[in-house]
């Protein structure tokens, strides 16, 4: 059986499964008010400025306060993998057009001159609405979408993935157990985008938006990843 990760964010410090260098300090918080599961859960809270990112004539300037998986940890190119984790947004939640991240998985640009650096995989939720998509190329499509209340309620969310450049690549999706994304394909950008093979990868969750003056608030439990 494969060895399991797994932090339930019970403790007063972060695992060293995360990098801490995505959010300001003071935005990540251990506290016992909202949990999915224990005594504690994350709170993460971003305010207008945090780890700003300036944008260009393609891009809006961003911001976030997000944990990222250490990059050592990330998931190789062609192997398969399980992602687990919880996500409460409050009952107040902002319903804004403004974009907003919850949780991606990224191929490592690092060391490369990429054409396209979006994320692979991004659960997002915008304007009410809850969606996920895929992006491998110039086109960005959605895997799911619904527009049903999810402020207020825990959301259990699990990817099976494998990332590759080849058809043998896919993304199921559940949340709450029940299936939402069955897709069969290429899941990875390749080398014509400037991309290095194999490719590296990671994944963030947290909060990551194009700049705003409102704060917003979620909360984060129950992290869990495994190769198939």
């Amino acid at each position: 059986m494969k060895k399991e990760i797994y932090d339930g964010f019970e403790g007063d410090f972060l695992s060293d499964i995360w990098k801490q260098t995505k959010f300001e300090k003071g935005a990540v918080e251990f506290q016992s008010d909202i949990v999915r599961k224990g005594k504690k859960a994350l709170k993460i809270t971003i305010h207008k400025g945090d780890k700003i990112e300036q944008g260009n004539e393609n891009f809006k300037t961003s911001e976030r306060d997000e944990l990222l998986e250490r990059k050592d940890f990330g998931p190789k190119e062609g192997k398969e993998y399980s992602y687990s984790f919880s996500i409460y947004l409050p009952k107040d939640f902002l319903i804004v057009p403004t974009r907003l991240v919850l949780a991606q998985f990224k191929q490592d640009e690092k060391d490369d001159k990429v054409s396209i650096d979006n994320p692979i995989l991004a659960l997002r939720y915008v304007n009410g609405e809850l969606f996920i998509t895929l992006q491998t190329s110039e086109e960005r499509i959605k895997l799911f979408r619904t527009n049903e209340e999810m402020r207020g309620k825990w959301l259990d969310f699990r990817f099976n993935i494998k990332l590759t450049r080849t058809k043998s690549g896919f993304v199921k999706v559940w949340m709450n157990d029940k299936e939402i994304v069955n897709y069969k394909g290429i899941t990875a950008y390749s080398e014509k985008y400037g991309y290095s093979k194999p490719g590296k990868f990671y994944f963030k969750m947290g909060l990551y938006r194009d700049t705003m003056d409102e704060p917003m608030t979620a909360y984060f439990d129950e992290f869990r990843k495994k190769e198939l």
